[in-house]
């Protein structure tokens, strides 16, 4: 998966007209290796972990490519925070969020897509995209006293 990814995104660079460089490599094998939702500064610290030459603008002008490409999704928080998923095609998943901590949990629901596609028929749309983001607090949280 993560070499079909690779290849998806060395195919985007070309008809870019992108050469390929070992700093843009190297930050699409850590934002690839890893399953968190990361911030910038979150990838270009593990990405200054294995190489301290790798600039912080560097690494966000690599994941605004990502986005270009389809191989990640851009995540606006309700704190302002943005932060970046790596995706397939076809994939979707909706998210439960932590207002206090932070946490996203990744979840899967076939009653809420049948849902989503009856109410956008009753109202005419097509759905070409959406995102549902659920926020709240996390049993961590509920379990820790404020």
């Amino acid at each position: 998966m993560i070499l079909q990814k690779k290849d998806a995104f060395n195919r985007f660079a070309a008809k870019r007209g992108l050469r390929s460089t070992r700093q843009r490599d190297l930050i699409l094998d850590v934002f690839l290796s890893s399953h968190d939702h990361l911030s910038v500064e979150e990838l270009y610290l593990k990405v200054k972990a294995t190489n301290p030459g790798v600039g912080q603008a560097t690494v966000y002008r690599t994941l605004k490519l990502f986005v270009e490409a389809g191989l990640a999704r851009e995540m606006t928080m309700s704190d302002g925070q943005t932060r970046y998923e790596h995706l397939s095609a076809g994939e979707h998943h909706d998210h439960l969020i932590c207002t206090r901590c932070g946490a996203i949990v990744e979840f899967e629901d076939a009653t809420i897509e049948r849902l989503q596609g009856e109410i956008a028929l009753r109202h005419g749309f097509s759905i070409t995209s959406h995102r549902l983001d659920l926020y709240g607090i996390c049993p961590a949280c509920k379990a820790t006293p404020v």
